[in-house]
């Protein structure tokens, strides 16, 4: 091009491109990490009960440990992934996060004692949050806008599939060798997640690297070789007559998107959805829900295979926020699922106060439908498009490690809540959660479907958190986009 390339007619072509097979393929690389986290979430909680007889004198706390250090951990990788992202790229720190995932599983696999299971445990969990931080800003800076929606909420789905995959492969290993479970039924079923892990470490090598995070760090020759990939021929002389403004600085606008994005996390772990993943097993066994065997393998079984029909609705459900997030809105998702785990979280409580144990698992599936198809997918979504793509990768590891404190937090308190004021009152307490959530995002959450990352930047920029819920309905779509903060 004679007088070079001007950014905003790059972004405008990246943003319109068709997306292609490529763009799907290279989404389920990036998200393979959601897969491992949700294999993650429930392989504990079908090892579990297994675990608590082969160890009788665990304490409450190493058990609260088992179970949630991999939440603790997360908050350490998600911090250590902030520090490193903006400096060193997205590709090469998702290439080492499932190198470190696939060392914990193994490592949880041959364990010999409490302590080599408790590191393990902490090792998945820095490679899981550190993932999850990477993972969505990555697939923001490649994501057609028409599209971002539906390619970022893949995270949540491959989540979602991880959850019942762990829930398939615990109950094939009981089913078929319920002699073997105290042996090594628990290995399998922490140690097989090494496999995905260490195919997604080979393949993620031919990924491309981010092409704004490349562009803005003046790697113009990488750029055009990542753009290329994704369907745009552009030279490196016609990338290097790009001007790029790079202020690396705290500016309103990303305190505005780290407050949002930060309270939204922290709802959407308080308000519980985690517990029949992390706990469900067990749960359901202690109210007898899956009724009752002469072996104790065969009860860990069916109460496993009822959290696998929960696992199931939740994979079908994320297929709704997957089909619509990018036609409905994040915001009136986010603000249906709200609603939804309201009623169905106060509609639990009630039913076990009526002494309908039943009503546990009808109200944890309504509880999982809402959040799965309007809360889950939109938190990993904003978290990817709410920042500046110069400090994209800080703020979104920032919310992650946001996420995953929330995560540790409640799922340490659940048995002591559970203990102090039992099921049906924690299941008051979730719903009265979701409401305050529902009420919050209403009045601050902005609406950014069809606006390119760099509108997003400018909406949080020039209006206040007041202001940002009509700013976005009013922003013009076909506007140009701004160079990147």
């Amino acid at each position: 091009m004679e007088n070079g390339v001007r950014y905003s007619d790059l972004i405008e072509r990246l943003d319109m491109s068709r997306v292609t097979r490529f763009y799907w393929l290279l989404t389920i690389l990036a998200t393979i990490g959601g897969f491992l986290f949700g294999y993650d979430t429930s392989n504990i909680g079908s090892a579990l009960p297994l675990l608590e007889r082969i160890y009788p004198g665990i304490s409450g706390f190493v058990e609260g440990y088992l179970v949630a250090g991999a939440s603790l951990g997360a908050a350490v990788g998600a911090i250590i992934a902030a520090g490193l992202t903006d400096r060193y790229g997205r590709k090469y720190l998702l290439i080492a996060d499932a190198a470190i995932y696939a060392a914990g599983a193994l490592l949880s696999a041959f364990t010999v004692d409490l302590v080599m299971l408790l590191l393990s445990r902490t090792l998945i969990g820095i490679a899981v949050g550190a993932d999850s931080g990477i993972a969505t800003a990555y697939i923001a800076e490649y994501a057609p806008k028409a599209r971002r929606g539906s390619l970022g909420i893949l995270q949540q789905w491959m989540i979602t599939i991880g959850i019942l995959a762990a829930y398939l492969i615990g109950m094939a290993t009981l089913f078929f060798a319920p002699g073997l479970a105290y042996a090594v039924g628990w290995r399998i079923m922490l140690g097989v997640a090494a496999i995905p892990a260490i195919i997604g470490l080979a393949f993620r090598f031919m990924m491309p690297e981010s092409p704004r995070w490349l562009l803005v760090n003046g790697k113009y020759k990488e750029a055009s070789a990542s753009l290329k990939r994704l369907g745009l021929n552009m030279s490196e002389e016609d990338l290097k007559s790009v001007k790029l403004s790079q202020p690396h600085k705290i500016t309103p606008g990303v305190k505005r998107a780290l407050l949002i994005v930060g309270l939204f996390f922290v709802f959407q772990q308080i308000t519980g959805i985690n517990i029949p993943f992390y706990y469900g097993p067990v749960v359901l066994e202690n109210l007898h829900i899956v009724g009752k065997s002469t072996s104790l393998v065969y009860s860990i079984y069916y109460s496993i295979a009822a959290s696998a029909i929960l696992a199931i609705i939740n994979v079908a459900a994320t297929y709704i926020g997957f089909r619509y997030i990018d036609s409905v809105g994040r915001r009136k998702l986010a603000l249906m699922g709200y609603a939804g785990m309201t009623f169905f979280g106060i509609l639990g409580g009630i039913l076990l106060y009526l002494k309908l144990d039943i009503g546990l698992f009808i109200a944890f599936a309504g509880f999982i439908i809402f959040f799965a198809f309007g809360v889950g997918g939109t938190g990993w979504m904003i978290q990817g498009e709410y920042f500046p793509t110069s400090m994209r990768g800080l703020y979104a590891s920032l919310g992650a490690f946001i996420d995953w404190i929330a995560n540790f937090a409640i799922i340490e308190l659940f048995p002591v809540m559970d203990s102090a004021i039992t099921i049906k009152n924690v299941e008051f307490v979730f719903g009265v959660l979701s409401l305050i959530a529902l009420i919050l995002f209403y009045y601050i959450m902005p609406e950014t479907k069809g606006l390119s990352v760099e509108q997003i930047d400018t909406l949080f920029e020039n209006n206040s958190l007041g202001q940002m819920k009509h700013a976005s309905i009013s922003m013009k779509k076909e506007s140009v986009p701004a160079d990147p903060k």
